[in-house]
């Protein structure tokens, strides 16, 4: 498969089977991470993976969502700016590599039959004493991970390319 058929085949997975997750693919998934690329090549990341559902059920409490439990599995993704790198006007790029990382997991995911939704609108304190993170430690994403319920991909609205790039300048 190209990697732009892969693209377009990837998509937020809200609907999980209860079919846990082969550790080999979790592992192959985070490898994927692991390979990508960051500022400086600093990788001011780490993943926790959740699989037990004591901690899956604490986590949940930071975005009580029905479909969101029911993922075999949970990929927090924490950064560590600390070790980010800062451009020269301050712009911490702890985000951004972080953000890379979670996409490569995605598509790593998709890749392998997997499905998975970013996730951003959650209660990142709540999800942080979940985990017992230390301080200088933030949840950046969760990303449940599962084999889809459904296999329908739905369609993707997005815009045409006319209204997301320009030549030479901004608006040409």
């Amino acid at each position: 498969m190209s990697f732009l058929e892969l693209a377009k085949k990837r998509y937020s997975v809200r609907n999980y089977k209860e079919t846990p997750v082969e550790k080999e693919k979790i592992l192959a998934v985070i490898e994927a991470a692991r390979l990508a690329p960051s500022a400086v090549n600093y990788q001011p990341w780490h993943f926790i993976v959740v699989t037990d559902e004591k901690v899956k059920e604490k986590i949940a409490e930071s975005y009580p969502r029905d479909w969101f439990k029911k993922a075999p599995a949970i990929i927090v993704a924490c950064g560590k700016h600390a070790e980010s790198w800062k451009r020269m006007d301050g712009k911490d790029h702890c985000d951004i590599d972080v953000a890379i990382a979670v996409e490569h997991m995605t598509l790593a995911a998709a890749d392998m039959g997997l499905g998975t939704c970013w996730i951003c609108a959650f209660n990142a304190k709540k999800c942080h004493e979940a985990l017992g993170l230390p301080e200088d430690v933030e949840v950046i994403a969760l990303l449940p991970l599962g084999y889809p319920a459904d296999d329908r991909i739905p369609v993707k609205k997005r815009k045409n390319i006319d209204e997301i790039m320009s030549w030479e300048k901004y608006g040409a």
